[in-house]
């Protein structure tokens, strides 16, 4: 597909209209700063609207009948370069990580349970590491990332945002989801929005409460991987091998989501072995397991629940098709299917109450116009956290100097020092 051509589900997006009134203000300077900002309950209401102050609106609905409406403008995404990280997470500016896809029989009878106890590295998950791979990644292609204007206001970076893909997909998820909230940190810095999670008590609390039973379905999961997926293009599969969750390949790829410029990266599971593949994103594949579908109920569930989340996380970077794995209740893939990202939508038409991309879409795009406005400090030791529960608004909170800083000084120093030089006559 033309990478200037619309990116949608049913490949017929429209212009979006705007589902709420978008204000020009200077930044909600008015709330107090490192408190929760509730003001008078203000919301971002669909369609004309009375004239509200605009530095009393400083919550976002995720109502979802607010944002039914027309599909935003989603450029297909184009990859702009990719990263590796090896068994003991150090960042490599290269594909040396990337798996190729080898497709298994449909009923293979994978045991996802082998390894588990004697050939599993497990990565450290207390280790934040917050946007510090994009950031070198960034570092080490500046050059072919850098703004042509060279004003005193122009960005850094040719971007508005600059996150994982898997933020993004909360984003999109969010007017479904009524289980688990989010923490988003927000710094400006030379222009760009940089956008990072934080972890929420609940999370932290469902992480050490871990049972035995769960952590090992994790690890099906990698372990799927590893029957699908060969190290290149010539060889095999080997299931016998050390399943590490240290090492990861991801893409990183631009695209605009109506007037938002994003650059994102995401954990790529692998690529189509056949050399006349089209391009990245279009060759790679998502891996997923999931529990085996017996009952008309299971499969609504499938639907509603499940597909939502597989549809956001492929969609956003143009990843074609997710090949599932079903297992049974012993962890053995009985069944194996493919299901691509353009026909999803077909898939869950005929679900009463069911998700709809345009409210996914619309919403994210929304809260992005929401960032834009709150977030207007060009600073990068300001953090606007953006914080969400299920059934609430968003709100914000603004922090100086905080444990929510997260832009590392050896990324500030060398963009800044860059910029400065570029700047010289």
């Amino acid at each position: 597909m033309d990478p200037a051509r619309s990116h949608n589900p049913n490949s017929s997006y429209q212009n979006p209209q705007s589902a709420y009134r978008r204000h020009r203000d200077a930044g909600g300077r008015n709330h107090s700063e490192n408190k929760r900002s509730r003001p008078n309950h203000h919301q971002y209401q669909s369609g004309p609207t009375p004239a509200q102050n605009p530095r009393s609106s400083q919550e976002l609905s995720t109502r979802r009948e607010l944002y039914e409406r027309d599909f935003p403008v989603y450029k297909q995404p184009v990859e702009v370069g990719c990263f590796s990280l090896d068994s003991e997470r150090r960042f490599f500016n290269d594909s040396r990580r990337m798996k190729y896809y080898v497709e298994p029989d449909r009923n293979p009878n994978f045991d996802l349970k082998d390894g588990y106890k004697d050939r599993y590295i497990r990565r450290d998950e207390s280790e934040k590491e917050k946007l510090d791979h994009i950031l070198r990644w960034i570092l080490a292609n500046k050059s072919k990332l850098s703004s042509k204007v060279t004003t005193a206001s122009s960005c850094a970076l040719d971007f508005d945002f600059v996150t994982w893909r898997g933020h993004l997909t909360k984003l999109l998820t969010t007017p479904y989801e009524t289980r688990e909230g989010w923490l988003l940190a927000v710094s400006r810095f030379r222009g760009t929005l940089y956008v990072s999670e934080v972890e929420t008590e609940a999370a932290r609390r469902e992480q050490e409460n871990r049972t035995e039973r769960h952590k090992e379905m994790m690890y099906w999961g990698y372990k799927f991987e590893q029957y699908t997926c060969a190290d290149n293009i010539h060889s095999s599969p080997d299931p016998g091998g050390v399943v590490n969750t240290n090492e990861a390949f991801c893409t990183v790829v631009q695209t605009r989501l109506a007037d938002h410029r994003l650059l994102f990266s995401g954990e790529v599971d692998c690529r189509d072995k056949d050399p006349n593949a089209p391009a990245p994103p279009a060759c790679y594949v998502e891996l997923k397991t999931s529990a085996e579908i017996c009952t008309p109920k299971q499969r609504s569930n499938f639907h509603r629940f499940k597909l939502l989340k597989w549809w956001a996380q492929s969609f956003l970077p143009g990843v074609p098709r997710v090949v599932a794995g079903f297992k049974d209740e012993e962890g053995v893939v009985v069944t194996v299917d493919t299901f691509p990202i353009s026909k999803i939508s077909q898939l869950i038409k005929n679900e009463q109450n069911c998700w709809k991309p345009t409210v996914c879409m619309n919403f994210c795009c929304d809260f992005l116009s929401f960032v834009k406005q709150i977030a207007t400090e060009d600073n990068p030791s300001v953090v606007y956290l953006f914080s969400w529960e299920p059934r609430r608004d968003v709100t914000f909170s603004v922090h100086r100097d905080s444990q929510y800083s997260f832009l590392p000084h050896w990324f500030v120093e060398e963009m800044t020092s860059r910029q400065d030089s570029h700047r010289q006559p």
